[in-house]
């Protein structure tokens, strides 16, 4: 809750890396092809504010990739079913604008990435929109507020690779660029896998990719009750 202009937000601190992440709630018509369904449209912003390494001006290479994981993160983890953003059928529903920005970078910014949008999106508080059948339009109850149905809690945790003998947990920027691999795991409650992000560099054996999932997994507790316990903590608007 620390963007009181958003519907919901979250800022996260991660060693030296610090992410905000801010939900912002449209009403839109569903796509033709999904009548039932609502949108949700993650962006990662990378400005030059937060490192020298990198530069104003359109969307670097890194923003783009960390941009895309959050998307399939959202997707492959079912995190909201896009069908509770439905308000009425073809009609009306729910477009989620998720920005998360980082404020200082110092490596990581996945998993930073992945906690924001994560808390942001259990800030959530959307009024209650009702369609008026007499004149076809929408009415917006703002003093009736809901949170979103937050239907699983997926975390990330990044690993350095060095060779393939060793791997580092939750990377600095300057154990990244040392390291000659980097891989992201995304586990759900059930510590089910939700995907493995594996951009090149130096391969890992099943041995020690099973490795990084068993750490996933206990890190993947230790990250949601801090989350629950800070959702605890702050009382609803």
């Amino acid at each position: 809750g620390s963007i009181t202009t958003a519907d919901g937000s979250a800022l996260v601190k991660l060693g030296n890396t610090t992410v905000i992440c801010g939900v912002k709630a449209e009403l839109a018509a569903p796509a033709v092809d999904s009548a039932n369904k609502g949108y949700i449209v993650p962006n990662v912003e990378l400005p030059s504010l937060c490192s020298t390494r990198f530069r104003s001006g359109p969307p670097g290479e890194e923003a783009q990739t960390a941009s895309q994981f959050i998307a399939e993160m959202i997707e492959n983890s079912q995190i909201i079913a896009k069908e509770d953003l439905c308000i009425v059928n073809g009609k009306l529903a729910w477009v989620l604008y998720c920005d998360i920005i980082c404020l200082d970078y110092d490596g990581n910014i996945l998993d930073a990435s992945a906690f924001a949008l994560l808390a942001a999106l259990k800030n959530v508080q959307l009024p209650s929109v009702t369609i008026n059948e007499e004149t076809g339009l929408s009415e917006v109850n703002l003093k009736q507020k809901n949170p979103l149905i937050i239907r699983k809690h997926p975390v990330a945790t990044s690993f350095a690779i060095f060779d393939d003998t060793l791997l580092i947990v939750d990377p600095t920027a300057e154990e990244e660029d040392l390291a000659t691999g980097t891989v992201t795991i995304v586990t759900d409650d059930e510590g089910r896998l939700c995907s493995v992000h594996k951009p090149g560099g130096s391969p890992l054996t099943g041995a020690k990719l099973q490795d990084c999932i068993t750490r996933a997994v206990t890190r993947h507790k230790e990250v949601k009750k801090l989350i629950d316990k800070v959702i605890k903590s702050i009382k609803p608007k």
